[in-house]
């Protein structure tokens, strides 16, 4: 009896280190993580980094911000530790006027927002009066992807200039 609670605790032991962590220090910090093609969520909130478990093993690693060039890297998770990424995005050359903005309400803040398959950032950055995504006019389609769980949102939008379009 005394073997088989051991065998038991190794056995749950061994099942609660199969997972590491992610920790990711990049520049700018609105970045979203996406580990495998997941969206994970954004790199930092508040200007401190985040962390995220992953399964052990070797990770394909993207780093997306519109106004940025994606990185992309391969790492490796070892169960039970930390690794931390640490990235400075290239920023790619700024966007010209006209501009519409869309605002996006969804009850997961950190749902990742799509505009005609790109990532754009989360739902949080564009959720109020003062937020929004600037867009040359314009029809799109976009979508928002829950980090967590629950069905994604599609809509063709609209964006006309000097305009608010809004997505819940």
């Amino acid at each position: 009896m005394i073997k088989s609670i051991a065998a038991v605790v190794v056995t749950v032991s061994a099942m609660a280190g199969a997972d590491g962590t992610l920790k990711t220090k990049v520049s700018p910090g609105r970045a979203g993580v996406f580990a495998d093609g997941k969206y994970l969520g954004p790199a930092a909130n508040f200007g401190r980094a985040r962390t995220y478990s992953l399964p052990a093993g070797e990770h394909e690693i993207k780093l997306a911000e519109p106004r940025y060039e994606e990185v992309v890297k391969k790492v490796t998770i070892v169960a039970g530790q930390r690794l931390t990424l640490t990235e400075t995005l290239k920023a790619l050359p700024v966007a010209q006027p006209p501009f519409g903005r869309v605002r996006t309400i969804h009850p997961d803040k950190f749902a990742a927002v799509y505009i005609n398959g790109k990532f754009m950032g989360h739902v949080d950055e564009f959720s109020n009066f003062a937020q929004g995504l600037l867009l040359n006019p314009g029809t799109y389609e976009l979508k928002i992807v829950p980090a967590g769980t629950g069905s994604p949102v599609t809509k063709t939008i609209t964006v006309e200039a000097d305009k608010i379009v809004i997505v819940q």
